[in-house]
């Protein structure tokens, strides 16, 4: 999706290119300066769509990869609790180990 910063900065721009044209073609002093300063004032309108247009995208980028670190720690929460279903003494086992290691742990700071 383009912005429609960009689309009016273009327009813009082109118009400002014609009236600058046209000004200096005619020999109009006023005329050319502002077609100039249209001309200037649509291209930096571009230049913002675009820039809108940049950070939409990494923002979108973003988004699908934060999305997809989601449903990956998702899936391993879900295979771990199916592993301990079908391991409910190795569960209890390594439950207790680290128990007993954070216990040690407290203990020896006394």
């Amino acid at each position: 999706m383009v912005d429609g910063n960009r689309i009016t900065g273009a327009a813009r721009e082109l118009g400002g290119k014609v009236q600058g044209a046209i000004g200096d073609l005619a020999g109009s002093h006023t005329d050319s300066a502002e077609g100039r300063m249209r001309e200037a004032a649509g291209r930096v309108e571009n230049i913002y769509g675009q820039a809108k247009d940049a950070a939409r995208h990494a923002a979108d980028e973003a988004y699908d990869t934060a999305e997809d670190i989601y449903d990956r720690g998702r899936r391993s929460l879900q295979e771990g609790h199916e592993r301990s279903v079908e391991w409910p003494h190795t569960s209890l086992l390594i439950a207790g180990l680290v128990g007993f290691g954070l216990g040690l742990l407290v203990r020896g700071r006394n």
